[in-house]
């Protein structure tokens, strides 16, 4: 039977693609001849094997702990494993890495799909014709490719020019382009998805809603950047692993899909979201890592700090293509989803210790 491989499995995005897709109320592999899913990641630091714990033991799932550098490796495990489909979610993705060192960007994010392209076209032109018809690489990227918003611009679509402002958002860019060559050049049966801000559980904390969430918690300042009101379009991750399911199976070949989340907001607008939800949820009162009477609420915590360099003022995705072309629409409001991921991490408050004390790291590190 047929497989699909998952790179950056045990990563945010890609973990809850891999959770969802083996989940009792998706019937995608069945939907599509696959047996199993193979996870293969190299597991630098956002990714951490506990984020799927629960597939232990599950003979639909493989983990392979490997470098989507290794172009050899990933040429055998395609041919041996009868991998069909690629979802390429493995990705240097934090802005502020990028421009503190932009190297491992560059390498990851175009040499890495570089040489997984490369395994994928032998594995395609291996195939008869019957199955090449049917073979399917699909990559994952992000909004920030189009550049910066005004808050008068319409939002990105599948034609809006590319204008990459960070070393991240540049890497991506050139990955895109080349997954693009591929289709023009060589015929490959590609599928681009390029979505807004995800936001849910497993995220790692140095990202916007995640940190503060842990931040408020641990009583530790809220940093803002600038005036907090740079906008960006929020979509809930399980959405986001729906429309990729939704333009692997439905998507034409060659095509760029937008997925977004039609949630825009302020950051500063979604920091006091958050901290309202905590107030409710977690109230200061109970909270022992809080001075008690030192703040009243959880947005007292807020602190505005210096703008990061070249930061884009507004992001802004319409995804009426994939819903007309794929039958994809966002099934959580910002309002439904935002309460879920607050609910998630306050009830796995383990994962979220092992993930800012570093244990995940050394467990992972013993076991390589």
């Amino acid at each position: 039977m047929p497989s699909i491989l998952v790179t950056g499995g045990c990563g945010f995005i890609g973990s809850n693609f891999i959770r969802l897709a083996l989940s009792e109320d998706c019937s995608f592999l069945k939907d599509n001849g696959f047996d199993k899913i193979i996870n293969l990641d190299a597991l630098t630091y956002a990714g951490n094997p506990a984020n799927l714990s629960d597939l232990e033991g599950d003979s639909r799932y493989q983990f392979v702990h490997a470098n989507i550098l290794d172009q050899a490796l990933i040429e055998e495990l395609l041919q041996d494993e009868d991998v069909m489909a690629l979802a390429h979610f493995a990705a240097e993705s934090h802005v502020d890495r990028s421009i503190d060192g932009p190297e491992p960007f560059i390498e990851t994010n175009v040499t890495g799909t570089l040489r997984l392209l490369e395994a994928a076209k032998k594995r395609w032109l291996s195939l008869n014709e019957e199955k090449q018809a049917v073979f399917r690489f699909l990559h994952v990227s992000t909004d920030e490719v189009y550049g910066s918003l005004s808050k008068e611009d319409p939002a990105f679509c599948e034609t809006t020019p590319y204008a990459p402002n960070s070393p991240y958002s540049a890497s991506k860019a050139s990955s895109d382009f080349l997954v693009r060559a591929y289709h023009h050049t060589y015929g490959m049966p590609v599928v681009t998805t390029n979505c807004s801000n995800n936001y849910g559980p497993y995220q790692f904390p140095e990202k916007l809603i995640p940190l503060v969430i842990l931040n408020a918690l641990d009583g530790k300042a809220l940093p803002i950047y600038g005036d907090g009101k740079n906008i960006r379009d929020w979509l809930f991750v399980e959405d986001h692993a729906w429309g990729i399911m939704d333009a692997l199976q439905k998507g034409a070949l060659g095509e760029t899909y937008c997925i977004g989340g039609r949630s825009e907001m302020e950051n500063i607008q979604i920091v006091k979201r958050i901290c309202a939800l905590l107030d409710e949820l977690a109230p200061i009162s109970e909270n022992p890592n809080v001075e008690s009477g030192k703040i009243a609420k959880y947005e007292d915590l807020i602190k505005y700090v210096k703008d990061r360099p070249g930061h884009d003022r507004r992001y802004a995705i319409n995804c009426d293509y994939i819903e007309e072309k794929c039958g994809w629409s966002p099934r959580e409001t910002f309002d439904t989803g935002i309460k879920k991921t607050v609910e998630w991490y306050l009830a796995n408050k383990q994962w979220c210790k092992d993930i800012t004390d570093g244990n995940y790291a050394r467990e992972r590190l013993g076991n390589s």
